[in-house]
């Protein structure tokens, strides 16, 4: 059944989380439809401290389950951005998210945080591509291309330079109209355009990028981080056996 056929009166709550960059976001939101047009933000909180993330998210979605007047027992579903992103910073979002809806007996939807910006970044006419890079550490970034708000490219893991070399032709050509994520590391791939739109992601761009699901009733498979590569822990051991061979 549509949201249409339902009625306004079954808009749904959910709540939205992501610490896949050093910001912890959460946010509370109505949903009445399929499309980011049919996200409303009541209430998000967004805070950039990539060593707090465990400090500080439970208590951000208390403020935010507050600030809506929206209480757990009321929530629909649970949004989670799986990433690409830190072992370290994922894991606590996604840990927390799960428990969320473990507990209330409601969904939990992963979904790609680079898909969540790309849905918050609108290009000019006549320049369909959006391109999406973020802080991979280690020298590296997470990137993604956007056309027409679908998904062509990505998401991966790369050095700068190796992303720069693959995009030259878009970027000569204009095809990329529009940019989200991080201004400096979008630098650093060769792009010379108008900032970001957006550097991180949002409440309603969570929530948009799992809107088809939510709404269709469909069955979560379980949260599945996007690492795109090993923890440190398990480098750090490979190299550590490399070195005693």
């Amino acid at each position: 059944m549509s949201s249409a056929e339902r009625g306004v009166d079954a808009a749904r709550t959910v709540l939205a989380i992501d610490t896949a960059t050093d910001s912890v976001v959460t946010g509370v939101v109505e949903l009445t439809g399929e499309t980011i047009g049919s996200v409303r933000v009541l209430a998000e909180r967004v805070v950039t401290d990539h060593r707090r993330h465990a400090e500080l998210l439970t208590t951000l979605i208390a403020e935010c389950l507050g600030e809506s007047g929206i209480s757990r027992d009321a929530l629909s579903a649970v949004v989670v951005g799986c990433g690409p992103g830190p072992f370290t910073g994922l894991r606590v979002g996604m840990a927390t998210g799960a428990a969320f809806a473990d507990a209330l007996g409601i969904p939990a939807h992963g979904v790609c945080s680079l898909d969540a910006l790309a849905l918050e970044t609108t290009p000019p006419a006549g320049r369909p591509d959006v391109l999406v890079v973020t802080d991979a550490r280690r020298r590296e970034v997470y990137w993604a291309l956007y056309r027409d708000g679908a998904r062509v490219r990505g998401p991966e893991v790369s050095a700068p330079a190796t992303v720069a070399e693959e995009l030259a032709p878009v970027f000569t050509t204009g095809e990329v109209g529009a940019v989200s994520g991080s201004a400096s590391h979008l630098e650093l791939v060769g792009w010379t355009g108008v900032p970001p739109q957006v550097t991180v992601p949002s409440a309603r761009g969570l929530v948009a990028a799992a809107a088809s699901a939510i709404e269709a009733g469909v069955v979560p498979e379980p949260l599945v981080p996007l690492y795109l590569r090993r923890p440190d822990a398990v480098e750090q051991k490979a190299r550590k056996l490399g070195a005693a061979r």
